[in-house]
């Protein structure tokens, strides 16, 4: 009995395994203490190069310009400043990195998704109204104050706008050394090559000329 038992475990186990093999996959995973990203390196991999442990140094693991605001004198009003892989080396295999999100007053950090990061947002500075939209359309969204906290899953469409009367300021983590970022209107109205005016026109339901007047828009911004 014991024997049939601990095969029924196993083959329970093999079965669990098998219908979600990728439930724990994200990142890779680091093998040893670090892999300092090699950004000279050519090689092409899923991630980037290790770095030679003996040429490592202490300024490998180390940003500085956070504390710096950034210029939000553009047609959105806000400017983030992204701490990745490319920024700092020393997150290669880590799985996190971070930004600085800053917002003037009535400015705007557009609908964008992070394809391959959540993200956990922490207002410092003013006030944000912001929220992420649900695969079924169901928005959730809140106004944050200085030392709130708001989560954006892996994913999903979400935004912050600043909805006081100075400054805004956040700190993001996420979840994911190359967190990846897709804006979704300048993706469909700014794509190179352009999405067909057919394709836009009938997905939001408005003419061929409304179209390109939007188009126009995205593409004195390049």
């Amino acid at each position: 009995m014991a024997g049939r038992s601990c095969k029924f475990l196993l083959a329970l186990f093999i079965a669990a395994m098998a219908a979600s093999p990728l439930a724990l996959a994200y990142d890779p995973s680091p093998l040893q203490d670090f892999c300092v990203a090699d950004t000279a390196s050519s090689v092409f991999v899923n991630g980037l190069v290790c770095k030679d442990p003996a040429q490592v140094s202490a300024s490998d693991f180390a940003f500085s310009g956070l504390q710096n605001a950034g210029d939000t004198t553009n047609a959105f009003g806000s400017k983030v400043t992204l701490v990745d892989v490319r920024a700092l080396p020393g997150l290669n295999s880590l799985g996190v990195s971070m930004a600085r999100l800053d917002i003037a007053p009535g400015g705007l950090n557009p609908p964008h998704t992070h394809p391959r990061a959540t993200e956990v947002l922490t207002v410092v500075q003013g006030q944000m109204y912001v929220g992420f939209l649900a695969t079924d359309g169901t928005l959730f969204a809140k106004v944050l104050s200085r030392g709130d906290v708001f989560v954006f899953p892996k994913g999903l469409v979400h935004f912050e706008i600043n909805c006081g009367a100075s400054p805004a300021v956040g700190i993001a983590g996420l979840s994911s050394q190359n967190p990846g970022l897709i804006r979704v209107a300048d993706s469909l109205f700014g794509s190179t090559p352009a999405v067909s005016d057919k394709v836009l026109a009938k997905a939001f339901r408005i003419d061929a000329a409304t179209v390109q007047r939007i188009k126009a828009q995205f593409a004195t911004k390049k």
